[in-house]
């Protein structure tokens, strides 16, 4: 299967090109060392541009590899070799460690924990228990199978001491009747049980307001995101989709003593 991120760089309706409408205020400054106006960092953005005018350059840095530049664009990470000839789109591994350096990347995780920090705790809807050893971001749609799912075990969750931070990704797009349906689960007095009821399959009233819902939709286009639910660390790791409560607090547990885990999960 073709990445957003590939189709967005052949010029197909793609993700990263529906992530343009985010305005100005919705972003945020890219990670320490990002791009830079000179040498192969200049190269590099002018050879993306060329190859294709919609794609959104959010970083350029040193790639963990002589010859080429790691660049984050579409919450992906690719890389262009330092004279701008030669793009790879995929997964780099360090074979001698065994692990992802693509996944791994430093800069990518700040990128995204920057992103994530953009929002304020207001606009989420969260699900917390007292003295939560973790929390997790959880880009959510009210349709989705794997989303409701993850919701019917919110109190299990809680039991493994995570917190769940919600926010709003309407995987039908913007204006669709998920769109509008959490709008008004955004704009309901009691925000949380308008999301159980939404995600029971039962009717939320139909409310309006200002709301956070179309800036969270894209900002999780910034993030690459494809499916629901999207599951993140704070500090910008992706778990993946849903996972059972006992599995997502042994991942977590994992990624606290920075031993790889399997962080596959169930999406939609």
């Amino acid at each position: 299967m073709k990445s957003p991120l590939f189709l967005a760089l052949f010029g197909a309706v793609s993700l990263s090109a529906c992530a343009q409408s985010a305005t100005n205020a919705d972003k945020v400054a890219a990670p320490a060392g990002s791009v830079a106006a000179t040498g192969a960092d200049a190269v590099v953005r002018k050879a993306l541009k060329g190859f294709n005018p919609q794609v959104d350059v959010d970083y350029i840095g040193a790639a963990p590899f002589a010859g080429f530049r790691e660049v984050i664009a579409g919450g992906q990470v690719i890389y262009v070799s330092d004279d701008g000839k030669y793009l790879i789109v995929g997964n780099a591994m360090d074979i001698a460690k065994r692990t992802s350096v693509s996944e791994n990347s430093p800069a990518l995780t700040r990128y995204r924990a920057d992103l994530m920090k953009s929002v304020p705790a207001a606009d989420r809807i969260v699900f917390a228990p007292p003295n939560a050893k973790y929390t997790v971001n959880v880009f959510t749609d009210v349709e989705c199978g794997y989303c409701r799912k993850l919701h019917s075990e919110i109190a299990e969750y809680n039991k493994q001491g995570i917190a769940v931070e919600y926010m709003a990704f309407p995987r039908m797009g913007l204006g669709s009747p998920d769109h509008k349906e959490m709008i008004s689960v955004w704009c309901a007095a009691n925000r949380q049980q308008a999301l159980t009821e939404a995600k029971a399959g039962k009717p939320v009233p139909d409310r309006n307001c200002k709301n956070p819902v179309e800036t969270e939709f894209n900002l999780g286009l910034r993030l690459g995101i494809t499916g629901t639910p999207a599951v993140f660390t704070p500090d910008g790791k992706q778990i993946g989709g849903y996972l059972a409560p006992a599995q997502m607090r042994a991942v977590l547990d994992q990624l606290a003593t920075d031993k790889p885990a399997a962080t596959a999960g169930g999406m939609r």
